[in-house]
Formats: structure tokens, C-alpha cells, sequence
């Protein structure tokens, strides 16, 4: 007697490593966050710090909320989408120059009523998608020469002019970043690229004279330096370097750093949370939070390693590079080995604009991984 076999198709399985890391990195990052803003401060300041923290849970939800949207869209639903999303940033790029808020000297957010928003952090999202839309679309086997690149190159051309204009010298570091990574998916001819890093040579000593600013300048300066100004250009960087000293190998408790406590580590809730973790839990637990973001940066590799496609290969790669040079760039200052630029930990950071975005890219992640 003959029995037919009855085969069900599987549908789309949730990736759960990847949830589970970025559960993680979200719930430390509260709990941090919650260290960083309970400070030894007056009533006014202990009731706008703890404005922060409940802040900080609600674009926690509503990034989760994006994020299961997100994942729950066919990517190549946003690869259609790309053009139109790419000249909405710009157009909110434009925006932060008529209705932008000046904050320190620089014009980032724009502001209705009592909600703020940065639109170049939702513009990392565009970038990758746009980038991602032309990998995928230019099908040569032939290694690239810089003309076949010229679209790529003019596609992150716009929105890196207009953030170094706000100016916003870290935001445009990671834009030129996530579309080096992304691009390098493609075969590049060797003159091509000896041409290209041969510009960049030529590009940076003149950027140094005409584009950056003296405050930027003065970050570089301090940080191959930060003894020469301690109470100035170079005290970020210090107080940051002895927090994460202070931890020594297993910290000095929850809510028991004194650098943090006592209101000597500047921005310790939005440029250097990795310095009041570090201080907590030592050295132990910093190795665990870079564990947590290295995970995070391979398995986006992975995940664009079984893409059904170019495009979700190139957004889960942008996706990953986003968190990657994020967490490299943010870390890097903390302890010293890189100019404090204002870069943001992943997940990890105060900010609605940044937690949102980087929740968003999960979502795009699973997105990729759910349809492999």
C-alpha cells in the first residue's frame, strides 16, 4: 500500500540569537542609564534626569514597536521605496537649517512642541537602503573602475554635506563608513582603488584647513594630547579614562562610581555610558558589553551571508557596519584611543533619534534573516 508524504511549508522562523542580544544590550542599557542620571544632584536636576530615564523607556517601546513593523514588511518592499525615502531625508536634512534647534553650537534637531527629532540619524537607515538598492542593481562580474562608482559616491555625497554643514563631524564619519562597508561587497580594480585612496590622502589635510571647525580641531589636538588643556579641550577624555580606571576588574558596584556619582564624567548618559558601565562593573562586565556588540556585528554578517538576495545581503552588511563602527567609534573615545567626535553607543545611549534608529536596523535585520 502506498503512502503519499504530505511536506508543509515552513514559514519565516524568528531569529532569536538576534533578539536576545539586542533584548540584552537594551535592558543593561536602562540599567546604566538609570546609574548615569542617579547622580548626587539638586531636586530640579534629579527631576530632569529622571525626565530622561522615563523618556528613554518610551522610545524603547516605540523603537520595538518599528522594529516588529519593519521585520513584518518583505524588505524588498523597501527597495521600491528607496528613492522616495532617500529625498524625504534629504528634504528633512533641509528642514534642521529653517526649523533646527541650536544646541552647542550645532544645528541637529528639530523640534514640535515637546518632540525633538534628529534627521540624520534616520538618514543611516535611508543610506543603507539606497546603497544597498544600487549593489544590487549593478550586476557586472568585472571588477569596478571609480566611474562605475560615481553613483554610489553621489547618492552619500548629499546627505554627508549636509550634516558636516550642521556641523555634525561624527554622523558624517559614519555615513562615509556604513557606505565603504557596504560597498565593498563589489570588486574594485587595484588603480581604482590606489586612485581613490590617493584622493583621501590629498582630502584630509585639506579638510583639516578649510572644513573643520576650531572646536573640532581642538578634539584631535586634545586627543593626541589631553594633558595639555585638562580642564578644557581635554577633560572629557580624562574623566572618561579614569571611570573606566576606577573599575579596576570587577567595578565598584551599581550606582557606586564615584566619577559618575559626583558629576565629574561629562555627558555620561549619552556620549560616555561605556565609561560609567565600565566604572559599575569593571572590567569584567565592559568585556561582556563588547562581546554583546561583536556578536551582533558577525551575526548581521552571517545573516547577510544567507541572503536570498544582494539587496537584504547589502542591508543586513549596512546594518551591521552601522552597529560595528557605532560601537567601535563610541568605545574607542571612551577609553582614550580615538578624539571624542559624539558618537553614540548603540542601544546603548540616551537619545529617541538614535535608540529608534538602531532598533529599526534590527528590524531590517530580522527582516533579511526571516526570509534567507
Amino acid at each position: 500500500m502506498r503512502t503519499d508524504r504530505v511536506s508543509f511549508r515552513a514559514g519565516p522562523s524568528v531569529d532569536m540569537p538576534l533578539i536576545v542580544a539586542a533584548v540584552v544590550i537594551v535592558t543593561l542599557g536602562l540599567v546604566n542609564l538609570y546609574s548615569a542620571t542617579s547622580v548626587y544632584v539638586d531636586s530640579a536636576q534629579r527631576a530632569r534626569l529622571a525626565d530622561v530615564y522615563v523618556s528613554q523607556i518610551y522610545w524603547v517601546v516605540v523603537g520595538g514597536l518599528l522594529a516588529i513593523v519593519v521585520a513584518a514588511i518583505d524588505y524588498r518592499h523597501f527597495e521600491r521605496l528607496a528613492n522616495f525615502l532617500y529625498l524625504g531625508g534629504l528634504l528633512s536634512l533641509g528642514l534642521v537649517f529653517i526649523l533646527g534647534s541650536d544646541i552647542r553650537g550645532s544645528s541637529r534637531w528639530i523640534e514640535i512642541g515637546r518632540f525633538a527629532f534628529q534627521p540624520s540619524e534616520f538618514m543611516k537607515i535611508v543610506l543603507i537602503l539606497m546603497i544597498a538598492r544600487f549593489v544590487h542593481n549593478d550586476t557586472r562580474t568585472e571588477p569596478r573602475t571609480i566611474g562605475h562608482l560615481l553613483p554610489a559616491i553621489a547618492i552619500v555625497a548629499a546627505p554627508w554635506a549636509a550634516v558636516m554643514a550642521q556641523p555634525d563631524l561624527g554622523t558624517s564619519v559614519i555615513y562615509l563608513l556604513i557606505a565603504v562597508s557596504i560597498l565593498s561587497m563589489n570588486k574594485v580594480r587595484r588603480r581604482s582603488l590606489l586612485t581613490m585612496v590617493a584622493t583621501v590622502a590629498v582630502a584630509v589635510p585639506l579638510a583639516w584647513k578649510y572644513v573643520l571647525r576650531d572646536y573640532q580641531k581642538a578634539r584631535v589636538t586634545s586627543f593626541l594630547d589631553p594633558e595639555a588643556d585638562k580642564t578644557g579641550t581635554g577633560w572629557h577624555a580624562l574623566q572618561s579614562q579614569t571611570a573606566i580606571g576606577n573599575g579596576q576588574l570587577f567595578g565598584e558596584g551599581f550606582m557606586q562610581g564615584t566619577q559618575n556619582q559626583f558629576g565629574f564624567l561629562p555627558d555620561q548618559y549619552s556620549d560616555f555610558p561605556f565609561s560609567v558601565f565600565a566604572e559599575d562593573w569593571g572590567f569584567v562586565g565592559g568585556v561582556c558589553l563588547i562581546s554583546l556588540y561583536a556578536f551582533l556585528s558577525i551575526w548581521a554578517i552571517h545573516i547577510a551571508s544567507e541572503a536570498k538576495d544582494r539587496f537584504g545581503a547589502a542591508v543586513a552588511i549596512g546594518v551591521g557596519a552601522m552597529i560595528f563602527w557605532h560601537s567601535l567609534l563610541n568605545i574607542g573615545m571612551a577609553v582614550g584611543l580615538l578624539p571624542v567626535v559624539g558618537i553614540t553607543l548603540p542601544l546603548f545611549s540616551y537619545g529617541g533619534s538614535s535608540i529608534v534608529t538602531t532598533l529599526v536596523g534590527i528590524g531590517l535585520l530580522m527582516n533579511v534573516s526571516m526570509r534567507r
